[in-house]
């Protein structure tokens, strides 16, 4: 890609290596430790799910049991391959069998550790060849319906009940989106455990469960073929059950995924090595699905300025984008994250916009970038929010951008109506068809303001990342150098659930998966 910005391509080069030496230096810590989190998704991806006469979920159960007993650095995998070698019996039943207090997973007699990794192998092989078929599922509902042209227009359903959210996703897609996300209630992420079954009762959002996964996904295959083009489904793959969400979308077809490395550490003060062991098998399941993920860095931008911290925003993600790689996700799957926030009293505050968006897309030519609509300085004046999200628009088309989450009119007043979202797929469409190839007639002055505003921001993170590449990822965020969020390494929520591997550790679906997704 030609560079209308005149960036520095050795500049570009130093801020990257940086980010890949950060990610290999916190990668030595993520590989020697394992969480509650990353051992109940083994348990899940071996069949493993329903809930006991309380409502908690079986893995949990299974996964409680080995931390209880001082097993969790074997891993999940060795204590149910084991016990499958010792009863007999299948996953869901030992689990059952946990549960009513009829096993005890770390006192049973232990097998030949070849003998246990046989087992569970044949076992793992059977689900990610379920999870590669899904993959193929989709490649061949978009060879056949075909998809909308990008941007494509992503919209949010947060009604809380996830048969509404059928509803009013349906007609999303008859309106024209191309991609549907189910807003999580709110403080889901917050919860070591996820709910079981279709549910009806949300928050500012509907609670992400596999079920409420698999009625989505039914529900819009069916709209996909009335409309004739594929539509994605999207969910938070974030919170202290990352790698869960991960496993449970990759089984049900969801095709988007919110997946930052540290987006839960700074704005839900989850614990940072929680989150860093998390987010790096999250990613590998994501990345052998065909999942694109979208990272968090808009979210920098609603606690710090725009302006001044634009920098940080590029830094994050060049490091999210090194954190994938290590996990096997191809730049075609790294939605990295940035947003149209700077606010609207700013002189030629547009042209800064515009900077920052052709910015990200010459740096990340081969990324599906996510970019957001105004929100920190939406006053509930509807009429001015519709113009503004029509500026975000033509920012989007002018810098071709992938995945544009919608601006409403009716941000700050409550949640999107049918009509609300009628209206921005309206003025996206509408801006985006009158425009459609303006990127390619247009050309940036020599010297001027968003040449000059890019090349500034790109030497600061540059900067930045060199100053993390010396001190490490955990003191740069002890130091609170992202997003003015200061998060200690043994403080937030989850730490109690890190435990180091034993050296007879194993996890058998990080090697299936890495091996596929390379």
């Amino acid at each position: 890609m030609q560079s209308k910005l005149n960036l520095d391509q050795n500049l570009i080069a130093k801020a990257r290596n940086s980010a890949k030496n950060i990610a290999a230096d916190t990668q030595k810590f993520i590989d020697k430790h394992t969480t509650v989190a990353v051992e109940r998704t083994v348990a899940r991806l071996l069949g493993i799910d329903g809930i006991d006469e309380i409502e908690t979920p079986l893995p949990n159960i299974v996964v409680d049991n080995i931390k209880d007993g001082g097993g969790l650095g074997l891993g999940a995998a060795y204590w149910v391959g084991n016990a499958m070698i010792h009863t007999g019996k299948e996953p869901q039943e030992i689990a059952e069998m946990v549960s009513k207090g009829e096993l005890d997973l770390t006192k049973v007699p232990v097998a030949d550790d070849s003998k246990i990794q046989e087992v569970i192998k044949v076992l793992a092989e059977k689900m990610v060849q379920r999870i590669a078929s899904n993959k193929n599922d989709r490649d061949e509902f978009i060879k056949n319906l075909g998809e909308g042209p990008k941007p494509y227009l992503y919209v949010i359903v947060a009604t809380g009940n996830i048969y509404e959210d059928v509803l009013q996703a349906q007609a999303a897609a008859r309106q024209g989106a191309d991609i549907i996300a189910v807003i999580r209630t709110t403080g889901q992420s917050l919860l070591d455990y996820v709910p079981y079954g279709a549910t009806t009762e949300g928050f500012g959002g509907t609670y992400a469960t596999q079920e409420n996964f698999r009625i989505m996904r039914k529900a819009l295959d069916e709209v996909g073929e009335e409309v004739g083009k594929y539509i994605r489904l999207c969910n938070y793959c974030s919170g202290l059950c990352m790698p869960e969400i991960a496993a449970m979308g990759a089984m049900e077809r969801l095709d988007v995924m919110l997946n930052d490395a540290l987006y839960g550490i700074l704005f839900r003060d989850i614990n940072i090595q929680r989150t860093l062991v998390d987010q790096y098998f999250s990613r590998i399941i994501n990345g052998f699905a065909g999942v694109i993920i979208n990272t968090g860095e808009d979210n920098y931008l609603t606690t710090a300025d725009a302006v001044e911290e634009a920098h940080t925003v590029l830094a994050s993600q060049f490091i999210n984008e090194q954190f994938a790689l290590v996990a096997g996700l191809p730049e075609e799957q790294m939605g990295l994250g940035h947003a149209f926030e700077i606010t609207p009293d700013l002189e030629n505050g547009f042209l800064f916009e515009l900077s920052q968006a052709q910015m990200a897309r010459e740096i990340f030519p081969n990324a599906p970038l996510k970019y957001m609509p105004p929100t920190k300085f939406m006053t509930g004046d509807i009429y001015k929010g519709h113009v503004q999200d029509a500026l975000f628009n033509m920012v989007a088309i002018m810098t071709n951008q992938s995945l544009q989450l919608l601006g409403m009119l009716t941000e700050a007043i409550h949640t999107p109506l049918l009509q609300d979202r009628a209206l921005s797929i309206a003025n996206a469409k509408y801006v985006f068809n009158n425009a459609r190839d303006i990127s390619s007639e247009i050309e940036f002055k020599n010297g001027g303001i968003i040449q000059s505003r890019a090349q500034e921001v790109l030497q600061n993170a540059a900067d930045m990342l060199n100053e993390i590449e010396t001190e490490g990822i955990f003191s740069t965020i002890e130091e609170g150098k992202f997003a003015g969020v200061k998060r200690k390494m043994d403080g937030g929520k989850g730490l109690e659930g890190v435990t180091k591997k034993h050296d007879k550790y194993f996890n058998p679906f990080v090697e299936l998966m890495l091996g596929g997704a390379r």
